[in-house]
């Protein structure tokens, strides 16, 4: 039987995950839902623009988390996500409807010690990861892939899912927080077809 899954403001969570999410506009709420173990293998996905390739589930497949950094598209996105992990999103300026509304602008996902600040668009961080106790912040927005490290802060940005635009890869990112140091794989979705 698949693990139950609580619907806590448009981010849907196991019950053996804890995540903290941060609403600039409210105070941080707390879900306490840890049951069993540390994911170690976060998928990171991004502006997603309501198309979700048969390629990007292939490529998330055995993730226990994943994380998207906004432009979800539409709700659909949610539920085939989280047929394959817990999945923790963020809104984006193309995300509208009452479905879009119960996203959070940003959120706080912790996988054992490691926290993690998830939101759209980097140029919006608004606070000091490394005052906060961030080790990785993820965003999107951008549709182009990268990462980079600042003050011992891993910035990761996993690409664009969705539709090609211009001639940008379509990618995701898979993050492997089980080895040392942690492992970013950057899988090109065109790539992978067939």
């Amino acid at each position: 039987m698949a693990p139950s899954l609580a619907n806590c403001g448009g981010i849907f969570l196991p019950h053996r995950l804890s995540v903290k999410l941060a609403l600039r506009t409210l105070a941080p709420t707390d879900y306490d839902l840890r049951v069993g173990q540390n994911p170690s293998l976060i998928g990171l996905i991004s502006d997603t623009h309501g198309l979700l390739r048969e390629e990007a589930i292939r490529a998330l497949q055995g993730c226990d988390l994943i994380l998207h950094a906004g432009d979800v598209g539409k709700p659909g996105i949610f539920e085939a996500l989280q047929r394959l992990a817990p999945v923790v999103a963020v809104r984006g300026n193309v995300d509208h409807g009452d479905w879009a509304l119960a996203l959070p602008a940003t959120a706080v996902a912790e996988a054992g010690p490691v926290k993690m600040y998830v939101l759209r668009d980097v140029s919006d961080l608004d606070l000091d990861p490394v005052a906060a106790g961030f080790k990785i912040v993820v965003s999107g927005h951008s549709h182009k892939f990268g990462r980079s490290e600042h003050s011992g802060v891993l910035y990761i940005n996993p690409g664009s899912a969705g539709p090609k635009r211009f001639r940008l890869r379509v990618t995701l990112a898979r993050l492997d927080l089980g080895a040392r140091p942690w492992m970013i794989e950057f899988v090109d979705l065109e790539k992978i077809r067939g």
